[in-house]
């Protein structure tokens, strides 16, 4: 394949299902010619993968949303094909909707992938052929996408080889964070929000459409609050946590309220009863944790906000406890996203440049 063919920066978009009447994508970069050519394999060149789950509090975003340029690059570095894949939004999607997604997408990119990859390249001109190798697929996610990455984790086929999760969310469910209602502020210190200016994404919905694509949008710099979102989608999630109902919108379970049952429970000072969660434990990475986990890589902000440390905390205790590799990074005084802050790949570098080889070291 020749430079001039195609841009490793512009992806070669797929459907990689269809439910819901609505088309679900992932997009492949493709690394350039020449990078860490150990993989190449005669004509057909043979590549790990990684497949990654953007943030967005599960209930905003798309594969293009809050993108991981750094890690896209470096993995192209060596040789490793990037994939960045969507996955049906909260609401009036659950948990169990984005498990089916993400499954489906690891099946895909393990399969009929390389076959719609083929026809691509050739509608190209290109006479290479890039293909992934099935057994070589790891996963990754910021935030939200953390919890997407957890769950192939215990249910992807194949499983994949390695997980990378930054500051991602899932990691402990039964926390005030998502089951304590706020009445002050608790997110980098943003308002508090109306409810009743989201009554769209409160259960009961009305005909709320189910989707896996909610772009990002920000009101101009002469609104009254500067670069306010404009997608109201990018305040749901907070909402969620502010009214602590977040359980009850992953889970599904309304009435009623998981959410306040837990409450309850976690505070009497008793051994948790895991029957409360019977009927939706599947979707607690938590309490799947077996010796199988793929080794991981947990990096957390000391100071995030959104998703807190004790989350990458409980999982990295769960992990050792289950024989599993597992490196918990913390970062003193970061919050939420900051990979995405500026002069952020540079004053990260080190941390970035080591998820990378661990990474690769799996993978290959």
């Amino acid at each position: 394949m020749s430079q001039n063919q195609y841009n490793v920066d512009s992806p070669l978009t797929f459907i990689y299902k269809e439910v819901d009447g609505i088309r679900v994508l992932l997009d492949v970069y493709l690394p350039p010619d020449g990078a860490d050519q150990q993989f190449a394999q005669q004509v057909t060149q043979y590549h790990p993968a990684v497949v990654y789950f953007h943030g967005g509090g599960l209930t905003v975003g798309n594969r293009r949303s809050w993108f991981p340029t750094w890690l896209k690059s470096r993995l192209h570095a060596r040789g490793i094909i990037f994939i960045s894949a969507d996955y049906r939004l909260i609401p009036p999607g659950t948990g169990y909707d984005v498990l089916a997604d993400v499954k489906d997408a690891i099946a895909f990119v393990a399969g009929d992938l390389n076959i719609q990859l083929d026809q691509e390249l050739a509608d190209l001109g290109s006479g290479s052929r890039f293909r992934i190798d099935p057994m070589s697929i790891g996963v990754a996610g910021t935030s939200a996408g953390g919890f997407c990455a957890y769950l192939c984790a215990i249910y992807a086929v194949p499983k994949p080889k390695v997980v990378l999760s930054l500051y991602g969310m899932g990691g402990d469910f039964l926390t005030d964070q998502y089951l304590a209602p706020k009445t002050q502020a608790f997110l980098r210190g943003r308002e508090m929000l109306d409810p009743a200016q989201f009554s769209e994404y409160i259960h009961p919905f009305n005909n709320l459409q189910s989707t896996s694509d909610s772009p990002l949008l920000y009101h101009p710099q002469s609104y009254h609050i500067p670069g306010y979102p404009a997608n109201s989608r990018m305040l749901v999630s907070r909402l969620y946590l502010q009214l602590g109902i977040a359980l009850d919108y992953i889970t599904g379970q309304h009435e009623p309220s998981l959410s306040v049952a837990l409450h309850e429970a976690i505070h009497t000072g008793d051994p948790f009863d895991e029957a409360l969660i019977s009927d939706h434990k599947i979707i607690f990475p938590q309490f799947n944790v077996t010796s199988d986990w793929p080794a991981t890589y947990l990096i957390h902000g000391t100071n995030d906000t959104a998703v807190l440390l004790r989350e990458s905390r409980n999982l990295h205790s769960l992990l050792l406890k289950a024989g599993v590799e597992v490196i918990l990074e913390e970062l003193p005084g970061r919050e939420h996203s900051f990979d995405y802050q500026p002069g952020a790949e540079l004053e990260n570098e080190r941390s970035l440049d080591d998820i990378v080889q661990f990474l690769y070291r799996h993978l290959t």
